[in-house]
């Protein structure tokens, strides 16, 4: 199939992505601006940002079955389902934990299946090492696809790849000029790396990675010489407001969303947006940034509920254009692969 048979566009994506001001007393204190940067707005049925990091491989895949990654939370997967079904794409997910092949799917895994996702479950060893050209072609022989290795895309974790950041930077040129430091949660790094390179002059990318390991920085600059040769912009991390891991929260975390949601009647998604929202209040709070400062929020995506409650009201009533896991937790010593125990659905 062709890549102008996808018609990607005839999904009409909101782009640009809405830029909502709100007003929040922790920030107007300090004199800090707050807007709100609603890329969860961007398509009901790809969640959250995942159009822009999508859109691009989906172009390069032309049609051909795309196979990814991702753990049993994974917006990656369930967009990557939602985008085979709106154009007729078969798609495999490759999904960590091979117990998880014998229980009730999760809603999000469960999402992925009806929208026609092959999910093909494994070890956490083999999901280590899927990098791995051995491991991943022992996984395309279990998925059936390793005598037609060409008629398969492979997109990597959360989608994060050079093809993935450099659509991603189309986040930071809707930016320039509208904010000084724009905040993103991040879980491989993709959207990051792409986010930092579209921003101007004077305009700073700050991440707030969602799981643990210290290890992203040098994925986001792997990321970066892939798509644009070399590191670019200004960006750093913060490290503190993981709460505990991938796919967790705590008390604090979940009574912080409920009130930020209840403020600005925003639906706060809890394994990213959350924790997100929660570092950039503290920075603030801590007198981070001077005042006068106009600082952007990135909002990637929405609790499972509410993205399924607007892909249902979209199906009814035409959207306008508007303008204004992954994630691994890694191991210190990776288990040895072991491609026996896997299984699939």
């Amino acid at each position: 199939m062709p890549p102008e048979t996808l018609a990607l566009s005839d999904l009409r994506p909101r782009l640009p992505s809405p830029l909502q001001e709100v007003r929040d007393e922790r920030f107007a204190r300090r004199g800090v601006r707050l807007l709100l940067k609603r890329d969860d707005l961007i398509h009901p049925a790809l969640p959250g940002n995942k159009w822009r990091k999508l859109a691009p491989n989906l172009r390069a895949a032309a049609g051909r079955t795309v196979l990814t990654f991702g753990g049993a939370h994974s917006n990656h997967l369930r967009a990557t389902a939602a985008a085979g079904r709106l154009l007729g794409f078969p798609t495999i997910g490759v999904v960590r934990g091979e117990e998880l092949a014998t229980r009730p799917l999760n809603p999000s895994l469960a999402r992925c299946a009806a929208d026609g996702m092959r999910l093909h479950f494994v070890d956490r060893g083999t999901y280590r090492a899927k990098s791995d050209g051995q491991v991943l072609d022992a996984i395309l022989r279990a998925v059936g696809a390793a005598g037609d290795r060409d008629g398969v895309y492979v997109v990597p974790e959360g989608g994060s790849n050079a093809l993935a950041a450099q659509g991603c930077a189309g986040l930071g040129e809707e930016l320039r000029g509208a904010a000084d430091a724009v905040a993103v949660a991040c879980g491989t790094g993709g959207t990051l790396a792409g986010l930092a390179a579209g921003l101007g002059p004077g305009q700073r990318a700050i991440g707030f990675p969602v799981l643990r390991g210290g290890f992203l920085g040098d994925e986001i600059r792997t990321l970066q010489h892939a798509a644009f040769g070399a590191p670019v912009g200004d960006w750093s991390l913060d490290e503190r407001f993981h709460g505990g891991g991938y796919a967790r929260t705590t008390p604090e975390l979940d009574a912080f969303a409920e009130d930020f949601g209840a403020r600005h009647r925003l639906p706060v998604e809890r394994l990213y947006v959350a924790k997100m929202l929660s570092g950039l209040t503290t920075l603030t709070t801590e007198g981070a940034f001077a005042p006068g400062t106009t600082v952007a929020a990135v909002i990637t995506g929405q609790p499972l509920e509410a993205d399924q409650a607007h892909e249902a009201e979209r199906s009814h009533a035409p959207v306008q254009s508007d303008e204004p896991d992954r994630p691994h937790e890694p191991a210190a010593v990776p288990d040895p692969p072991d491609q026996s125990a896997s299984a699939s659905r």
